[in-house]
């Protein structure tokens, strides 16, 4: 066909149309990315940070603490240490690697420029949505913690800040679609129902948008994906606990959550339904019973830990040697190795110290 006869040929107004709305969609989420730009630190979540700096150095699980409750803070940390050049360029996947690599002085001086944002001092921008979406982040994070210590996920850095952000393709939408969430989600009870609401009203849902999102933030691609695929039947891995921990959170705020959806997300991370009912019933209660994260390195290597770990939970040397097919002399090299550098005196302290720093 030559160019002349394609200029004659009547256009599709139907696709023209379709054009035009996929370009003011895009249009739409772009002003709402960089909106978000100006996402602003909670003023509490301010204060506590400064205020541990008011003694002189603040202790690390402090620091810690304080920056994963607060969005923006955990945000704008973890996206700096990722655009400093070096071996962890685009690997800085946590809060905790974040601080090693930028020091707690940077975060300080971050928290002291950091615009932020008062319950009680709405501004037209944000209004209440800040305290709402923590709310929420936070109560998944709790679950995506409670849960990674149920089935024995290790990477509980980084799933502090994946379970955190999970839903910021949420803060998009509303500043892209006025009707977000409400008229958006209609009548639609449980989160299955309002992603597929947002799939049929706009074309895209949160998780979507949020993976765009944290792409352009840099953020590594293990954080991403997780947001991403956070509402996909399929999720596996951290995306799996991510998924599950949304439904519990959701379920500990009072919402609708299907059961059958709850029980077919726990068997995605080998939960089975009795342990389900136990952290269904504790959340949102602290658990007495709740460990430490590393957060200093730990220096024992993972045979030791294995060993460590069954000596506390009472088994002796030849159960031990048996279960990890090694000889009885092994594991007694192990435990000593452990108690020279933990500096224990016996397996008693040396359970102890270990559990206490999150090592166990």
């Amino acid at each position: 066909m030559s160019l002349t006869a394609a200029r004659t040929e009547p256009t599709d107004p139907y696709a023209s149309r379709e054009r035009r709305h996929n370009e003011g969609h895009g249009r739409r989420l772009t002003t709402a990315f960089e909106a978000l730009e100006a996402y602003p630190v909670l003023a509490e979540s301010r204060a506590r940070v400064l205020g541990l700096f008011e003694g002189g150095e603040p202790a690390m699980s402090e620091v810690i603490g304080a920056v994963e409750a607060d969005v923006a803070l955990t945000v704008t940390l973890v996206r700096l240490a990722n655009q400093l050049e070096g071996p962890n360029r685009g690997r800085v996947e946590s809060v905790v690697a974040a601080i090693e690599v930028l020091s707690t002085r940077t975060l300080q001086a971050i928290a002291q420029r950091a615009r932020t944002f008062d319950f009680f001092e709405r501004t037209a921008v944000w209004q209440g949505m800040p305290e709402r979406f923590r709310l929420h982040a936070m109560a998944t994070q709790r679950a995506a913690d409670r849960l990674a210590r149920e089935v024995g996920y290790d990477a509980r850095d980084r799933l502090m800040v994946s379970a955190l952000l999970h839903d910021i393709g949420q803060l998009v939408l509303v500043h892209a679609y006025p009707g977000y969430p409400g008229q958006v989600h209609g009548e639609a009870r449980t989160p299955e129902d309002r992603l597929a609401r947002e799939r049929r009203e706009l074309g895209v849902d949160h998780a979507l948008v949020g993976g765009v999102l944290a792409r352009r933030w840099a953020l590594p691609r293990t954080i991403s994906s997780v947001i991403e695929r956070h509402h996909a039947p399929d999720a596996s891995d951290e995306a799996a606990i991510v998924r599950l921990a949304d439904m519990l959170a959701h379920y500990m705020l009072g919402d609708s959550i299907s059961p059958s959806e709850l029980l077919a997300a726990a068997r995605a991370i080998d939960l089975d339904p009795a342990s389900l009912r136990i952290v269904l019933y504790e959340l949102p209660l602290p658990s007495t019973s709740e460990r430490p994260r590393q957060i200093e390195p730990c220096p024992m290597s993972g045979r030791e830990i294995d060993v460590l770990r069954r000596l506390a939970k009472g088994m002796v040397y030849k159960q031990i040697a048996t279960e990890l097919n090694l000889s009885t002399s092994t594991i007694r090299t192990h435990l000593h190795n452990v108690y020279g550098k933990l500096g224990a005196m016996d397996r008693a302290q040396a359970v102890l110290i270990a559990t206490e720093r999150g090592w166990l």
